[in-house]
């Protein structure tokens, strides 16, 4: 999975695609007829990844807007994710044949898209009328709205072995240091603290992006400084905390034996299965483990300083959005709307079980959803909890994977691989003629 940082994509791609990636059996249609924002026709294009979850949650969301709406066809195609995605959206968009409604990031990657110039304003919309107002920022341009969630958000922190921590008669780390402590206590009993899979090299970030809340607890204005280039990861004394959490876990001999060759898949089974107690991932990636085995799994975030502060990283959903061009603006923002109500949800649910809460108003956890998804929803009623500095920043690198990995198997100090970091966002930041870079 090749990506700058770990992208939101869609609830279930950011783990779905390095994995389970196959074709759509849906069908599609490059385009629909139909003429002006008004009227229209009655066939509607949609635009997905080409992960299995995303296809099962959107042919599931598909066939209830159809059955809601007799008379009207949604044909559904699918793109690749990554980087190769990306240049399929851009493409699109320049020359008009987008789709009439397209699933894609939130937060920094939507703002590459221009979206003030391509794509419909949903400001104020019946389309967007049911989404929470929390939402909004991450997908708006200059205070203009652009987007509504599809799927849910997630947490990026530390999956936990629920047994494990009850047979050891273990609390949830409120500090690093009892993050450490517990860690000693788990590594007594001969099990694995800490999982590490850099086989997939996009699983090695969390330490570092999953710190956010962290570095945002102390700097509250981090964000807007790290966009101004007046605050650096390796300068900053909480920002740099990210790596040095990620070389510690080595140092001390928490992680698995083989985590240069595991998988994602691979660190969710052992998980699961009790061999290894505590994973930093993502909350989303319960997906890969079966229901039963889901129910052995918590969430908590990643643990800073602070005992009374504890709080977690979260990734918001991804958006759905309308091209200018389309000639089915009515129809789309039709579709949008039905996909924030319960019944949107509960279809996109058979696809992609809730791994956090749904950004729709009222909107309650099913009673099927994973422990995960109550560990998130606590920390987000309680408000401790800080979107993904993606969320907050355009400013991302492309090739934080592979530090980390370095940073990660101790061939790069914690210092250096933050340095790097720095670096490796100064390109991205001038192509985007930020001021102050």
């Amino acid at each position: 999975m090749k990506t700058s940082a770990i992208r939101l994509a869609t609830a279930a791609a950011a783990v779905a695609l390095a994995l389970t990636a196959c074709s759509s059996g849906l069908g599609g249609s490059n385009a629909s007829s139909g003429s002006g924002s008004g009227g229209g026709s009655k066939t509607l294009s949609l635009l997905i990844t080409n992960d299995a979850a995303t296809v099962k949650s959107a042919k599931a969301v598909v066939d209830a807007f159809e059955k809601a709406n007799p008379g009207v066809t949604v044909k559904t195609e699918t793109r690749p994710g990554g980087s190769d995605g990306d240049n399929i959206v851009k493409t699109k968009l320049s020359t008009g044949e987008m789709q009439d409604v397209f699933w894609y990031n939130s937060g920094s990657l939507l703002q590459a898209l221009n979206p003030s110039q391509t794509l419909v304003d949903l400001t104020d919309d019946p389309a967007v009328a049911n989404v929470e107002p929390s939402f909004f920022p991450v997908v708006s341009q200059g205070g203009k709205v652009y987007g509504g969630p599809f799927g849910t958000a997630f947490g990026g922190g530390i999956l936990y072995n629920k047994d494990v921590y009850s047979k050891l008669g273990l609390q949830i780390p409120k500090t690093w240091n009892d993050f450490l402590a517990n860690a000693d206590k788990i590594k007594a009993a001969g099990i694995t603290p800490v999982i590490e899979t850099f086989k997939d090299t996009w699983t090695s970030q969390l330490f570092v992006l999953g710190d956010y809340y962290n570095v945002q607890l102390a700097n509250p204005n981090f964000a807007k400084d790290y966009t101004a280039n007046k605050v650096k990861y390796a300068t900053d004394p909480n920002a740099v905390k990210g790596f040095q959490k990620l070389q510690e876990v080595k140092a001390k001999g928490y992680v698995n034996d083989n985590y240069g060759s595991a998988t994602n898949a691979q660190g969710m089974k052992m998980l699961a299965q009790g061999k290894g107690a505590m994973y930093p991932m993502l909350s989303v990636t319960v997906g890969l483990v079966t229901a039963d085995e889901a129910k052995k799994i918590g969430f908590f975030g990643i643990p800073g300083d602070d005992p009374a502060k504890a709080g977690a990283t979260v990734w918001e959903p991804g958006g759905a959005y309308i091209p200018k061009a389309s000639k089915n603006i009515d129809l789309a923002k039709k579709f949008i709307a039905f996909m924030n109500t319960k019944a949107g949800t509960e279809a996109f649910s058979t696809g992609t079980p809730p791994t956090g809460p749904y950004q729709v108003k009222g909107l309650t956890l099913p009673a099927s959803a994973p422990p995960v998804a109550a560990d998130l929803q606590n920390y987000i009623t309680s408000k401790a909890f800080s979107p993904a500095l993606e969320f907050l920043s355009p400013v991302k690198g492309p090739s934080l994977e592979q530090i980390c990995v370095a940073v990660g198997t101790g061939q790069t100090s914690p210092q250096q691989g933050a340095a790097q970091y720095d670096q490796d966002v100064v390109k991205e930041a001038k192509q985007l003629g930020l001021p102050g870079w």
